[in-house]
């Protein structure tokens, strides 16, 4: 399923994004927003694989909105002014729906959407490759295949359709095109978790939890998502005395 979130101002137009949404099998609704404040409110608790955002919103755009981001989801932008649409590409929409539109519309959009995601996961396993005899990955980046110890490891960040892989042996991290979903399926589940839908930490990193954000040995502060906490719970309860 793809997880989805709606973003339009004007309600009538909301509602009838949601039906479409519902009439569409491999779409999951994880909200329905009026501006792009709810928006990004959602975006900090819910797991999000796409959205359909509309550009013309009081406040904030939809433009700005994904300028905004450090790791937008993609982008499927809805407007009734057709000028926008060069713009919409330049920040690597994946479709552009001009209003008013119609269910048909609405579904070849959706399978742009299921093809680009089909394709990001279908190109992970060729940059991605695996030697646990040596506690090690390779990966796939800026034309070359490099070598990286899980225990250099500090964190890694997703960036929409790239992850940054933070170490201890360089200053700047790798940038490697892969999802985050299929990394934290690949590393080992007793050493790595996601704690947000834009990161992994290694577990032998964390020196302070709090409510909603934890800090690593080396003093970095990161979010903690609402759907990841009790998973922490569960492991910080396995590991605690007193």
């Amino acid at each position: 399923m793809i997880k989805v979130l709606a973003v339009d101002d004007e309600p009538l137009a909301l509602k009838q994004m949601e039906s479409y949404i519902s009439k569409v099998p491999y779409l999951e609704l994880v909200g329905a927003c009026l501006n792009a404040l709810e928006a990004r409110s959602l975006l900090e608790e819910k797991v999000v694989d796409a959205m359909f955002l509309d550009i013309n919103m009081p406040d904030l755009s939809g433009l700005e909105f994904v300028r905004s981001l450090d790791n937008p989801p993609l982008v499927v932008f809805t407007t009734a002014y057709s000028e926008y649409a060069i713009e919409g590409f330049k920040v690597e929409a994946v479709d552009y729906l001009l209003k008013p539109f119609g269910f048909g519309d609405f579904l070849a959009a959706s399978e742009r959407l299921k093809s680009r995601l089909e394709l990001m996961h279908d190109k992970a396993p060729a940059v991605f490759g695996a030697v646990p005899e040596e506690d090690s990955f390779f990966f796939r980046t800026d034309y070359k295949t490099v070598r990286v110890k899980l225990q250099d490891i500090r964190y890694v960040e997703s960036m929409s359709e790239y992850v940054k892989v933070y170490l201890d042996t360089q200053e700047a991290p790798l940038i490697v095109l892969l999802s985050l979903k299929y990394l934290i399926e690949k590393l080992p589940a007793e050493r790595f978790m996601r704690i947000h839908r834009s990161y992994i930490i290694p577990l032998g990193r964390i020196k302070e939890v709090g409510k909603a954000e934890l800090t690593l040995d080396d003093g970095t502060r990161l979010p903690v998502g609402e759907n990841y906490r009790q998973e922490l719970k569960d492991y910080l309860a396995g590991h605690s005395i007193g």
